[in-house]
């Protein structure tokens, strides 16, 4: 694969960050790359406003056309934006992505590996065990849930290297790094691949002062959240499903400036689900 070149690619200034916002929070002069951002209840997209809202030009991918109108919601906002179509399961997708980011003239130092699960148009989730799950499924799961982030941040590492610096954030799940649901095989494999794939990427690239580190949501209420899901996340500690906005957060803080000293790591967002003995 062929990476972009970064020389001469100015870092885009985004919009101003807020007056008064601390430097450890300023993303004033960064430029992030927000993948799976096409749902409005999605949190990608809650991901890429907050990240705008600190003051980085954000750059939303999505397999659909509907990209388009997330980043225009954003400059709507006065944030500045910008929409790819791409898939990023295969090399080739990637290619499309480089080359977008290339003619564009933009060259992300944050990352934030969002991209997965099921995309738009296709028939169904992949669900199933050992034993029902064909290998097809498999590597469409592993595919879609996994090779998505490494052909993402192989895409805009260089972007990193040459700026000596970066955020690189996966957002994980806590099925498959910590708990697992029943019939849940290649979503699960993939999901804790992301959890080995961050902390291979912290220890390669921390001498260059580029951090990795995931997020694994719990029951979360975006668009894609089914029935059956809102009723597990009535059963959790805190009594409700999270929002997008509550992951994001933790997005927004470890791509910041002062998350400089936190790498390798995976951080649970799921209410206390997973460390609750009792569910009442």
């Amino acid at each position: 694969m062929t990476l972009p070149e970064v020389a001469g690619i100015p870092v885009s200034a985004g919009i101003p960050a807020p007056a008064g916002l601390p430097a450890a929070w300023n993303l004033a002069g960064r430029t992030a790359l927000v993948t799976g951002a096409g749902s409005a209840a999605g949190i990608g997209f809650a991901a890429a406003r907050m990240l705008g809202e600190l003051g980085a030009h954000v750059v939303l991918t999505a397999t659909t056309e509907r990209v388009h109108e997330r980043a225009a919601a954003l400059t709507e906002l006065g944030i500045a934006a910008s929409g790819i179509v791409c898939t990023l399961d295969t090399e080739a997708g990637a290619l499309v992505l480089a080359a977008a980011l290339t003619d564009a003239g933009l060259a992300p130092t944050i990352l934030v590996n969002n991209a997965g699960m099921v995309a738009v148009g296709d028939a169904e989730m992949l669900h199933g065990d050992v034993s029902t799950t064909s290998a097809g499924e498999w590597d469409r799961g592993l595919a879609i849930n996994l090779s998505t982030a490494f052909h993402a941040t192989r895409t805009v590492i260089g972007f990193m290297h040459a700026a000596n610096w970066g955020r690189i954030v996966t957002v994980s799940s806590v099925s498959g790094p910590v708990m697992a649901s029943r019939g849940d095989l290649a979503y699960a494999a993939a999901k804790a691949g992301l959890a080995g794939l961050t902390r291979a990427l912290a220890v390669d690239e921390a001498r260059l002062a580029i951090t990795a580190n995931a997020v694994a949501p719990g029951w979360i209420e975006t668009g894609s959240q089914l029935e059956s899901e809102a009723v597990e996340g009535a059963l959790v500690p805190v009594g409700r499903s999270g929002t997008a906005g509550e992951v994001a957060s933790v997005i927004a803080w470890l791509a910041s400036p002062g998350a400089s000293y936190v790498t390798g790591q995976t951080v649970v967002v799921d209410g206390g689900n997973s460390v609750a003995e009792e569910r009442r």
